[in-house]
């Protein structure tokens, strides 16, 4: 499993451009389930389908859904919660680029929703 760091760039644009979700529920409510990876799929590349997840399993083939690991978002926003399982699940795999990668996604989104709250009430 590696860092996927086109991944990691598109969830920083992502981020910048305010398409986030600073939720504070739990990942599995969020989480594509497997329609709606396939419907994603019916419209984009595999590539694109790709960007969404911060590892990259390179023993699965490169135009297979097992190939992306460590989702982050529901493919129109980064979830905070999707961020935080991205962490511990690579953590508790011992993926630490993947860690440390979805770490700084995370500081950057609650910086981003600090600011974004702060516009808003000031």
């Amino acid at each position: 499993m590696q860092l996927n760091n086109e991944a990691v760039k598109f969830a920083k644009q992502l981020i910048q451009d305010g398409k986030l979700k600073n939720d504070q529920g739990h990942w599995g409510q969020h989480n594509p389930d497997s329609s709606a990876e396939n419907k994603f799929l019916d419209k984009h590349e595999i590539a694109e389908y790709g960007q969404w997840h911060l590892g990259i399993d390179k023993s699965k083939g490169e135009d297979t859904k097992g190939r992306y690991n460590f989702p982050f978002g529901d493919f129109k926003t980064v979830h905070r919660d999707g961020l935080i399982a991205a962490k511990e699940r690579a953590a508790q795999q011992g993926y630490a680029d993947i860690e440390k990668a979805a770490d700084e996604l995370l500081q950057a989104l609650e910086r981003k929703g600090r600011s974004r709250n702060q516009e808003a009430t000031g």
